[in-house]
């Protein structure tokens, strides 16, 4: 299907998803530069509803097909978690 300017449904939901990242991005930079409590909330409310927007548009085109989604081994998954917990634990 053919939209304005000639644009796929596939590029404009493309675009729609680096939108809702970059949204998703300025938010996350607004929480953390805020000193105000009640704003940091207002915002990460906000940033969820992002989150949500993404997930669906995401859902959308991995069932038309237009993500390939590659399952990771399991034992990959547990290589990056063992990593990222290790570097947690460093922080402390």
């Amino acid at each position: 299907m053919l939209h304005q300017g000639n644009f796929t449904e596939k590029e404009l939901m493309n675009d729609l998803l680096m939108s809702e990242k970059q949204i998703s991005s300025a938010y996350t930079a607004s929480i953390t530069e805020s000193s105000c409590p009640n704003l940091r909330r207002i915002l990460a409310s906000c940033e969820q509803n992002v989150f949500t927007n993404q997930e669906n548009i995401f859902k959308v085109m991995t069932q038309r097909g237009w993500c390939n989604i590659k399952k990771a081994p399991s034992q990959d998954v547990q290589a990056a978690k063992d990593k990222f917990n290790q570097m947690k634990s460093e922080l402390k």
